[in-house]
């Protein structure tokens, strides 16, 4: 397991990228609203801006 340092200072960036083991696979946009929902879900709980 990866040891992830955070910084957790107020009002602090974090970057983060989503990839999967197999890079030539289409699971990603195959269920794209399965991640969106979770993105949702995540906000409402713990709220966040997205950037880019």
């Amino acid at each position: 397991m990866v040891q992830y340092r955070r910084n957790r200072v107020l009002g602090g960036s974090y970057f983060f990228t989503v990839t999967l083991r197999d890079r030539k696979s289409t699971v990603l946009i195959d269920h794209i609203e399965l991640l969106r929902e979770a993105v949702r879900k995540t906000r409402e709980v713990r709220p966040f801006t997205i950037e880019a």
